[in-house]
């Protein structure tokens, strides 16, 4: 019975043969109908192995690395209990901190590049007062602006910082889920560092402190503890700072903007930045309408609301003179640039190195003075209340600001004038639209190649042709000049050159090459038609020593810079990078420096001649001459300066007309003066150094024909070009005696030999046909490229009265230096609207 025979259908196997599949049985089931298992064999009760199908579902391939169902639930398992030990252990381990220091904030130490003390802010302001002390509206608020579900909710919301974090990410702009209870933690227990261990933190002592202290207690330590600007911590401090007044005599309109401030307090202060008070507004009425949605406010009640004006500023007298602007300047581009949050920077304890040159700084402090405060007397001249200054330094080689003027003193005018943007910066943006047509090889409307020699029709009042809009720009003075070359133009700032020029180009190209010098896209007023290019976008000071700037060098720019270092205890903090990039090309850039030289040689700029250097620049005068404005560099220093009216009153802008006992005040008078005090002092040191330029191809002026000079040359000064006559309409000229020549452009009339034009001075003193006839002037026509007429005696109008008329000494086309014979006023004072030198 040893040798048992394979039951009905299994197939014999050899012994001998290697293992290989065996043949599918035909039948399903064994003897007696018994179910036959996978391998033919019957299966009976007890028979252990693989159920039907089982195999059929085994893993295989890229199947076996994926887990199981059990494994990722037990994985789910294990890290909800690691997350629910970390948070038990670490609401029992984080114990409520004692207050920390910004309760007691230190000064930050402001120093000059060479290490001297420049200035010490973060003098604290707090006063704590019970909840009660703060009205119930002043609450909802803060509440409004800040966490308005506050009583209902927990002290944390997971939801709202995974909400926060998600935009942050993905690019919606930096956001805080933090609730007030987590804000106060920060505040009054931890500090403003972003950093991981720090949100650890602050999310645990809120949870304990959420469970251990009231909503009004936590409120009452929110509204005391927090930072709303001007070194006020505190809703109390805050009050004084901004009204004037005691908490508990704030309105809601009052409060909502106290509010307002939490969350930016430096920016949204409309008194110290008036250009964001449309953010501050806008975010004001995003408070009041919180309040209305919450049923904290009626909707009368908040139709009725106006914006109320905070007060002025009250600055500490450690910061009055310059110190108070440069330490703003400082602190705003440390906020703006992310470097520290304004909320950190208040804590205080920073040493903060700055690039401020001490001499330099001083040098431009006493040009100022020399040349233009000194000479101001608001009790004769009531224009002179007016005026203003602003003014900023930069080595082009590195972006360094060394030096900054920003007003008489910060204590008693607290606005930057160095860094505001609320003035048009008139002609002096014309070179900017040189530079894009050279950098874009831009054509006339006729097809050639605009270079320093193409000729444009400079005719007052031409229409703008190869665009749609109606522009038809007046030159200053209302001259004519017919066909003039690029440069001419330049020199003489005619406006309808520059006006079909920027079309030329592209008003689209044009603006990105100024952005790419330097010019923030954002400013205010930059208008996309034909105008402009002459100036009337809002460009700060700063701004446009920027992008000067990158001219001088070559048009490489680098981004400017306030700071050196900025140190905690042992701490540095990390800097942002300021890598050069080439802006426009070295072509480009050189070729336009080439002209602004020539404005300074022969043209309306003449007054820099006096620093004793080689030097490019343009000037500008701003409409209804509310701003004159000077730009220019030499090859290793980069100045603009900048006159403006304000009514130190109310704030408006107003026109600089009559100040000085000046009719006019042009970019070429004072501010040119100031730059070349300035410049002369700030490179004393060092040797002159010459431009050293890479012209566009056809831009090499061709030779210009020998003149006599209209006023003796000073070394370094190039011979004046040919004059060419300017017409004008035939009407009344008030007796202005035109007093000039398109070579030289500009009369002074102070005595010195600067009445005259360029090719006929007339020996003797008396004017050869330049007597004015019942006011209006009979001179100032060529004789065989010589100019014979319209000369006063020695070049001086003595008192600028001709023959039955008066002389207006000197009126140039709008950017002159503004020395206008003193009995020669200017009846019309200047020409209507458009006319932006």
């Amino acid at each position: 019975m040893s040798d048992q025979s394979p039951p009905p259908g299994w197939t014999p196997r050899d012994p001998d043969s290697p293992d290989e599949p065996q043949p599918t049985p035909t039948g399903g089931r064994g003897p007696g109908g018994t179910p036959r298992d996978e391998s033919g064999g019957a299966h009976t009760a007890g028979t252990t192995g693989p159920k039907p199908g089982k195999a059929g579902r085994r893993r295989t391939g890229w199947r076996r690395i994926l887990p199981t169902w059990r494994m990722l639930l037990g994985g789910v398992l294990l890290i909800a209990l690691l997350i629910g030990g970390a948070l038990v252990a670490g609401y029992l381990l984080v114990d409520i901190p004692p207050a920390n220091a910004a309760a007691t904030a230190q000064s930050n130490v402001y120093l000059y590049a060479d290490g001297s003390p420049l200035a010490r802010d973060g003098e604290v302001d707090r006063v704590n007062v019970p909840l009660s002390q703060v009205p119930l509206t002043v609450q909802e608020a803060v509440l409004a602006a800040e966490d308005r579900d506050f009583h209902s909710e927990r002290a944390v919301d997971p939801k709202a910082m995974l909400r926060a974090a998600w935009n942050t990410l993905t690019g919606k702009g930096r956001q805080s889920g933090s609730t007030i209870t987590q804000q106060y933690v920060k505040n009054y227990y931890l500090g403003q560092e972003q950093t991981v261990k720090r949100k650890a933190k602050e999310f645990f002592i809120a949870i304990k402190l959420g469970r251990e202290k009231s909503k009004d207690y936590i409120l009452e330590g929110y509204l005391n503890s927090s930072y709303f600007g001007r070194n006020a911590y505190g809703i109390q401090a805050a009050a004084q700072a901004y009204y004037g007044k005691d908490v508990g005599t704030l309105g809601t309109a009052e409060g909502a903007y106290l509010a307002t401030l939490l969350n930016s307090p430096s920016a949204f202060d409309v008194v110290a930045h008036p250009q964001s008070r449309d953010r501050a507004v806008a975010r004001w009425n995003y408070v009041l309408d919180g309040m209305v949605k919450k049923k904290w406010m009626t909707p009368a009640e908040r139709a009725a609301a106006r914006f109320p004006e905070p007060g002025r500023l009250r600055p500490a007298a450690g910061l009055s003179g310059q110190r108070g602007y440069l330490v703003e300047a400082v602190k705003d581009y440390i906020v703006d640039r992310g470097i520290l949050d304004d909320k950190t920077l208040a804590e205080g304890g920073y040493r903060i190195a700055t690039t401020i040159d001490k001499r330099r700084q001083n040098a431009f402090v006493a040009a100022v003075d020399t040349e233009l405060v000194s000479k101001l007397d608001p009790k004769k001249r009531e224009a002179d209340r007016v005026v203003r200054a602003g003014g900023v330094s930069i080595d082009p080689a590195t972006g360094k600001v060394v030096a900054m003027y920003g007003g008489i003193d910060y204590t008693r005018q607290y606005v930057n004038n160095a860094t505001r943007h609320d003035y048009q910066v008139a002609s002096t943006f014309k070179p900017f639209v040189f530079a894009a047509a050279v950098e874009n090889d831009s054509r006339t409307q006729d097809g050639r190649l605009i270079t320093p020699n193409t000729l444009y029709n400079g005719d007052n009042k031409r229409r703008v042709v190869g665009t749609r809009l109606v522009y038809a720009p007046e030159n200053e003075g209302q001259l004519s000049y017919g066909e003039i070359t690029v440069n001419t133009a330049t020199d003489l700032s005619v406006n309808t050159v520059f006006a079909q020029m920027v079309v030329d180009v592209g008003t689209d190209k044009v603006k990105k090459t100024a952005a790419a010098l330097g010019i923030p896209a954002n400013t205010p007023n930059w208008d996309p038609g034909p105008a402009m290019a002459l100036g009337t976008i809002q460009a700060s000071v700063l701004d446009m020593t920027q992008a000067y700037a990158t001219l001088a060098d070559h048009g490489r720019r680098t981004p400017y810079t306030f700071l050196e270092k900025i140190s905690k205890g042992d701490e540095t903090v990390r800097l942002p990078d300021r890598a050069p990039q080439q802006a426009v090309s070295r072509e480009s850039a050189d070729t336009t420096t080439s002209m602004l030289v020539s404005v300074v040689d022969n043209g309306t700029g003449t007054a820099a001649l006096a620093a004793g250097r080689p030097a490019a620049g343009k000037t500008g005068t701003a409409e209804l001459d509310r701003a004159a404005w000077f730009a220019a560099y030499t090859p290793d220093l980069v100045t603009v300066v900048s006159m403006m009216g304000q009514d130190p009153d109310t704030g408006r802008l107003e026109s600089l007309y009559g100040a000085l006992g000046e009719n006019r005040i042009g970019g070429g008078g004072y501010p040119a003066r100031i730059w070349a005090a300035y410049t002369k002092t700030a490179l004393e040191t060092t040797d002159p150094v010459d431009f050293d330029l890479e012209l566009q191809e056809g831009a090499a002026q061709p030779p210009e024909p020998p003149v006599e000079p209209s006023r003796p040359q000073r070394p370094g000064s190039r011979t004046p070009v040919a004059p060419v006559p300017p017409s004008r309409p035939a009407r009344p000229t008030d007796g202005r005696d035109q007093g000039r020549t398109q070579g030289q452009g500009q009369n002074e009339g102070q005595g010195r030999d600067q009445g005259q034009t360029n090719g006929g001075r007339n020996t003797g003193g008396d004017t050869n046909g330049g007597q004015s006839t019942g006011g209006d002037t009979q001179g100032g026509q060529t004789n065989g490229g010589q100019n014979t007429a319209g000369q006063t005696t020695g070049g001086d109008t003595g008192g600028g009265q001709t023959q039955g008329g008066q002389s207006a000494g000197g009126d140039s086309q709008g950017d002159q230096s503004p020395g206008q014979s003193p009995g020669g006023p200017l009846r019309g004072r200047r020409p209507p609207a458009d006319s932006l030198e």
